[in-house]
């Protein structure tokens, strides 16, 4: 009891429950900050700007007796006028103690074992993850593997904090007081906790401090936690371009040397945080911070296709460019993004390059860019969880640009109808405000999709006449397999002329609504299909 009261007083923390004990039998250190509280007048946090249903798990959780805060990147984000994307709590209370409180929560996770609360329903259901204040402890306490996830799965079941050899945390479920939850947490700016019926801000860290000065600063020995998480390599450059922050010199002098523990990093995780990096609304800015880093090369296998094979001033380079600057206006706009388009831009040329290899070595044009989509997944997104739902996406998006160049006939009746057609047209505008396609073959599908019976059958007909409606406008030509008995069919009698007060050339004459480029058309009315949001 009294060797307790000591470390007390000295800042030392004794081990939690369940915690292994270090070697040689000492305490590890632990990086412990001192509580502040900051008062509403002094962090000047904005009500308003707070997510009710996280204010209410919050009630509960203290309702029922238990600690309870808003915390992490949403208070980051409410303490520089930012609405925050998502919420987080943390407690006191256990997993299973959260969820007896919540009539829909789960207990999720193996590595950091969190509870979602879920609100509403379908589309408009929205998760508040709850997290149990963990104990901070060093590589020292922790039971070590020689493998990873996969391949030590016997030996880690069961345990609650395990490393593997380089030091990455393999488990983390050591229940601890508030205070080592903070120094747990990565960055000073982030390990900040607020309590929205009180308005107080509860800061160990001088996260304030350091979000008012605008810097990121890791909590404790970057090296070593950069061993514990190597994402977190990743992190500090996403939170730098998303935020405008600087990296502390010490945060980041061990960047470059550290990045080669990524490969320890499941492909999947590892994926999940290049799409972040590229949706947060600054993806521009954060390909610029990845090659301030050293970053850009060997980390992220489609931005190596990306970048190592996109000259300056070149059509790839110009097209990808295109393409992230209007991710970052749609999410500045409060417009949905989807990875699967985005993915999409950034691997067409890749899926160009096979299928124009195949076609030349006599594939039909559909085969031909089926198979070369499908080695470009292979060699580029790999066995990751979730590729099935966007394979398929990115997929449709793709094999929708040889149909575009068939506007004959029923062919542009049944492509309107297709579920994917809007992320197939944006696409399509895409391509054509690069240069790849005529700005006119894209406005004529503008005009199909938005025009009425009329307008549509007048747009066709004028595509008849002209004779470029079978495949000569999408930029290569189309094989086909079918033989052309045009000449042999007999001729269709001329239309008739206009009645008086009758327009002639309806596609000319009638207002055009014209969208803004590649992405940000949707929510016209008469659009066909309804509109969504890059096939979302």
């Amino acid at each position: 009891m009294i060797r307790k009261f000591i470390d007390k007083l000295l800042g030392k923390s004794a081990p939690a429950e369940g915690a292994a004990p270090a070697k040689g039998g000492k305490t590890p250190r632990i990086p412990l900050g001192k509580r502040v509280e900051v008062p509403a007048s002094e962090h000047g946090i904005d009500p308003s700007l707070l997510d009710d249903r996280a204010v209410r798990v919050v009630a509960t959780l203290q309702d029922a007796g238990y600690e309870a805060y808003i915390v992490g990147g949403a208070v980051r984000d409410l303490l520089v006028g930012m609405r925050p994307k998502d919420f987080d709590v943390a407690t006191n209370a256990t997993p299973e103690q959260v969820k007896g409180l919540f009539r829909r929560a789960f207990i999720i996770g193996r590595r950091f074992r969190i509870v979602h609360v879920i609100h509403g329903r379908g589309r408009d259901h929205e998760v508040i993850e709850v997290s149990t204040f963990r104990a901070y402890m060093d590589n020292a306490a922790a039971e070590q593997v020689e493998g990873n996830e996969k391949t030590s799965r016997d030996e880690i079941a069961g345990k609650s904090h395990v490393v593997d050899a380089s030091g990455r945390v393999l488990r983390d479920n050591v229940w601890g007081p508030q205070i080592e939850d903070a120094a747990r947490r990565d960055f000073t700016v982030n390990a900040m906790y607020y309590d929205p019926r009180s308005q107080t801000l509860v800061d160990y860290h001088q996260g304030l401090k350091d979000g008012k000065a605008k810097l990121l600063r890791m909590i404790g020995d970057p090296e070593t936690r950069y061993r514990e998480d190597p994402v977190r390599i990743i992190r500090v450059v996403r939170f730098a371009a998303k935020l405008g922050f600087t990296i502390e010199p010490k945060t980041q002098k061990p960047l470059r040397t550290m990045a080669a523990l990524l490969s320890n990093v499941p492909a999947s995780r590892l994926f999940d945080e290049m799409i972040k990096l590229l949706q947060t609304g600054h993806s521009l800015a954060s390909l610029a911070e990845l090659k301030k880093q050293g970053l850009d090369r060997g980390v992220f296998p489609v931005l190596d296709a990306v970048l190592a094979s996109a000259p300056a001033g070149g059509e790839r380079e110009k097209f990808v460019h295109l393409a992230l600057a209007d991710t970052d206006r749609r999410v500045a706009e409060g417009k949905a993004v989807a990875p699967s388009f985005m993915l999409a831009c950034m691997l067409w040329h890749d899926v160009q390059a096979g299928w124009t290899r195949l076609r030349e070595a006599g594939e039909h044009t559909m085969p031909a860019l089926s198979q070369a989509i499908d080695a470009v997944f292979d060699a580029r997104i790999g066995d990751i969880s979730g590729r099935g739902k966007l394979a398929t996406d990115m997929r449709e998006i793709w094999m929708m640009q040889p149909r575009f160049e068939r506007r004959s006939g029923t062919t542009p009746y049944g492509l309107v109808d297709q579920p994917r057609f809007r992320a197939g047209f944006d696409f399509l505008r895409l391509r054509a405000d690069a240069g790849e396609v005529a700005s006119e073959f894209a406005e004529w599908w503008e005009d199909f999709s938005l025009g009425d019976d009329a307008e549509r059958e007048a747009l066709v007909e004028a595509v008849r006449e002209s004779g470029k409606g079978s495949g000569k406008q999408g930029g290569r030509p189309r094989r086909s397999a079918e033989p052309r008995a045009a000449a042999d069919a007999p001729a269709r009698p001329a239309p008739a002329a206009p009645e008086s007060g009758e327009v002639a050339d309806a596609p000319r004459k009638r207002r055009r609504r014209r969208r803004k480029p590649a992405g940000g058309r949707g929510g016209e009315p008469g659009s066909t299909p309804p509109a969504s949001e890059h096939g979302e």
